[in-house]
């Protein structure tokens, strides 16, 4: 039994997040976490939300709450909204927690003992109409590189070059959009990552198995330009952890924050310390995960984020681990993806356009939108959601070639046999020819989850249940039943077998439509197939079963137009 430690990217706080969101990082690891636990192996599936820096603030400001409460009412929003599309995750933290402030502050005392924390006095933009120090990318002006008009302080989103806000030309507040700011000098703490970049250039170096997007990002960032560069982690504001040695003062840091970006992966270790917490344990449950002194050598830890994330874990929040000189487990395997796009554009959440994941479970059941979404995740690529495609594969997919089998074999069961399995005689060529041709794709989807191909994966799935029409067309009970009952029972006998087969193999894709089947066969409880020929004689002559109601409707061209004009947002 392996042991595998999964890690989620965790959402922002300030608000509910789109269906893009969803399938970059929480979905795809949901799939992960639940294939592992089904083959027996013993997983930790940690998520959080992200609470702290200037957004959170913002967004507390304009719904008329204190940060604090508005954060605790968006996790909880947000923990609802990850049940509703079944993502399993172990705990769903909260960078907020006593646990991440305990170890944001344990390791920067840690990277000050190693030397790795220098304080730098920096001049940062002030405004005064605002009445606060402006993070960098809540300054907007124009490029002086590109002479876009929107640019940000940090970063052009038109020609990506990064900027620092006082090369913006005509910079303003995005906040109040006041032109009225001043620069100011301050001081903060930088991570000196550039006195790790041969090490974390050798690490990168020694994972050969890691996608392309992911370190194609992290070699950019080690070697273009200057190369990889030192980073602050202290910010001037009121929410956020505190600047601390440990539990020591740092003089000079008072009423300065830790920046989000330091803190926010330090949750992945804290949130497990939640888990831990919420379970009574004592620290050694945790420990075991994140500590290899503690017995997480043996673990192997896999996160999974969108593309705009890869700097922060492949470099960063190793330069936290590293750099702290303690016994703490490093990623093994980043799984990384494109960007989903909506209908021809992009998702807007200012704009109201795209499908947001309250939106969409109000609209259809939570497996509808995680088999299209798997189905077409962004790996190598960017990907587009179109209502087209959406209705396309729920229908083709969903309803015609597993509801459809389902639907068609045990109705036909009931109205011949009973509701229960008839017993035929022995297997044949046929079924035989089924066997293999399913033996052969099980490989195939095994090894697809096992390298996180998920693409390919959801399309092997979808031929296994493709094999079981084929064969039940190209069997036709229905006939053989006038003639010859025995074989027809054979046949049912057979295809029967199939529907705890593929509930078991699609649970991680489509888990409510998978407990639907193997409760429908009274099948609950079965296990990972190992060998396909035993699986297929599960269900036994005799056993019963119950016609399950539909499993997937279809989508009408109507109701498709009318989903299509209600997402298309505001001009």
């Amino acid at each position: 039994m392996a042991r595998i430690l999964i890690t989620s990217a965790i959402p922002y706080i300030n608000g509910i997040k789109h269906l893009g969101n969803l399938v970059g990082s929480q979905l795809p690891s949901d799939v992960y976490a639940r294939f592992n636990r089904a083959l027996g192996n013993e997983v930790m599936f940690i998520c959080a939300t992200d609470e702290h820096g200037t957004p959170a603030e913002l967004a507390a400001a304009k719904a008329g709450k204190p940060v604090a409460d508005f954060c605790a009412e968006m996790h909880a929003v947000q923990a609802d909204i990850a049940k509703g599309f079944r993502l399993s995750f172990d705990h769903f933290g909260r960078s907020s927690s006593q646990r991440n402030h305990t170890l944001t502050q344990h390791f920067a005392g840690k990277l000050a003992e190693a030397g790795l924390i220098r304080e730098v006095s920096e001049k940062q933009v002030y405004s005064n109409a605002d009445g606060r120090y402006l993070p960098d990318r809540y300054i907007e002006g124009t490029c002086p590189n590109c002479g876009y008009d929107a640019a940000r302080g940090d970063q052009c989103e038109n020609c990506t070059k990064q900027l620092d806000p006082t090369d913006l030309l005509e910079p303003r507040s995005a906040i109040s959009g006041s032109t009225d700011l001043e620069v100011r000098e301050t001081k903060h703490l930088y991570l000196c990552q550039s006195q790790l970049r041969d090490k974390l250039d050798a690490w990168i170096d020694s994972k050969t198995d890691w996608p392309i997007l992911t370190t194609s990002i992290a070699k950019k960032w080690l070697h273009d330009g200057d190369g990889l560069q030192d980073r602050g982690i202290t910010r001037d504001l009121d929410w956020g952890i505190p600047v601390k040695k440990g539990a020591e003062e740092w003089p000079g840091m008072e009423g300065k924050v830790f920046y989000v970006w330091f803190d926010a992966p330090i949750e992945y270790i804290a949130a497990t310390a939640e888990w831990a917490d919420a379970h009574g344990y004592d620290d050694s449950k945790w420990e075991r995960w994140w500590r290899t002194d503690k017995g997480a050598a043996d673990v192997k830890y896999v996160q999974f984020m969108g593309k705009d994330n890869v700097p922060f874990h492949t470099l960063s929040f190793p330069s936290t681990i590293m750099g702290s000189n303690e016994p703490w487990k490093l990623v093994d395997f980043i799984k990384s993806f494109n960007y989903l796009n909506y209908d021809g554009g992009q998702f807007s959440t200012s704009k109201g356009r795209g499908v947001f994941m309250n939106e969409a479970l109000e609209i259809l059941p939570s497996d509808y939108w995680r088999w299209w979404l798997l189905s077409h995740v962004p790996e190598s690529s960017d990907s587009e959601f179109t209502w087209d495609s959406f209705q396309q594969g729920v229908n083709k997919d969903l309803a015609d070639v597993l509801g459809n089998f389902v639907s068609r074999i045990t109705k036909f069961c009931r109205a011949k046999f009973g509701e229960e399995v008839p017993a035929g005689g022995d297997y044949g060529a046929a079924e035989q020819a089924v066997i293999n041709e399913i033996s052969t794709r099980l490989a195939a989807y095994e090894g697809h989850m096992q390298a996180i191909e998920i693409r390919k994966a959801a399309a092997e799935l979808r031929a296994i249940w493709a094999a079981g029409n084929e064969y039940l067309q190209a069997a036709a009970p229905w006939t053989t039943f006038k003639t010859d009952p025995e074989a027809a029972a054979t046949t049912v006998r057979f295809a029967l077998n199939l529907i705890p087969f593929y509930a078991v193999l699609s649970e991680p894709f489509i888990p409510d439509a998978a407990a639907t089947m193997l409760a429908a066969m009274n099948a609950t409880g079965t296990a990972w197939p190992t060998d396909v020929a035993t699986a297929l004689g599960t269900l036994k002559a005799g056993d019963s079963f119950t016609v399950p109601d539909v499993m997937f409707a279809k989508i009408t061209d109507d109701a498709r137009d009318e989903m299509q004009a209600r997402f298309a947002g505001r001009s």
